[in-house]
């Protein structure tokens, strides 16, 4: 495991390091707050785990295609492995590099840092709150999976998807990207499927989730869907 842990604590890296090198202006203010934002989510919720739950650190290095994955997964999960790159990379292409985007008024910057403040805390609180978090749709029998319906999954059934939708769209905002903010939606769409598909599995297996899900009622954005 600690080996596992150190190479993706110097793997994360890679993605605040496109950003700077593809933007061709190492001191892009906006690219460093967003790489400094992307470094403290990632190394604090490696640590924290590690240290308060490494068994759902070890789900969360569960590879697609294991521990009786739904079929259909993996290829959601390749899918949102390459839009993920894709954004990473457009962006300072398109905000920096080549100016493809008009210049966005200063308060989406601020609107983008509001939204990655949200999805810091729902991607955070997601771990803490729900130890059965794997990055793939599978009914986890085999680490006696149970609802749970405290914390932030008192507010959306799905509150980390939530986290990612937020900073799919407030990074963008923020680097100044429009054809990042595009792909945000596509990503979204993507997720929202997977979504249909995984509570399908979990109404199928897990004890209790049906109730759950009456009781609440959102899957991830509240009063709409």
């Amino acid at each position: 495991m600690e080996k596992k842990v150190t190479f993706g604590l110097l793997f994360i890296l890679v993605f605040p390091a496109l950003i700077l090198v593809l933007s061709r202006d190492l001191l892009w203010p906006e690219g460093w707050i967003f790489s400094i934002w992307f470094i403290i989510l990632c190394y604090t919720t490696i640590i924290y785990l590690y240290k308060k739950d490494p068994a759902l650190l070890a789900e969360r290095y569960q590879q697609p295609g294991t521990g009786n994955q739904e079929s259909w997964d993996r290829y959601v999960v390749y899918a949102i492995a390459i839009g993920f790159a894709l954004w990473i990379i457009i962006m300072p292409l398109d905000a920096k590099r080549y100016g493809w985007s008009p210049v966005l008024p200063f308060w989406s910057k601020i609107l983008g840092i509001a939204l990655l403040a949200g999805s810091f805390f729902l991607f955070f609180r997601s771990y803490v709150d729900n130890s059965f978090l794997s990055p793939l749709v599978r009914f986890q029998e085999d680490r006696k999976q149970r609802v749970v319906s405290t914390g932030v999954y008192g507010f959306v059934r799905h509150p980390m998807y939530l986290g990612a939708i937020l900073m799919m769209f407030g990074a963008p905002l923020l680097l100044g990207s429009i054809y990042g903010l595009l792909i945000g939606l596509a990503l979204t769409i993507l997720l929202m499927a997977r979504i249909i598909g995984e509570e399908a599995l979990l109404s199928r297996y897990l004890e209790g989730y049906k109730e759950y899900a009456r009781k609440v009622r959102y899957r991830l954005i509240p009063f709409l869907w």
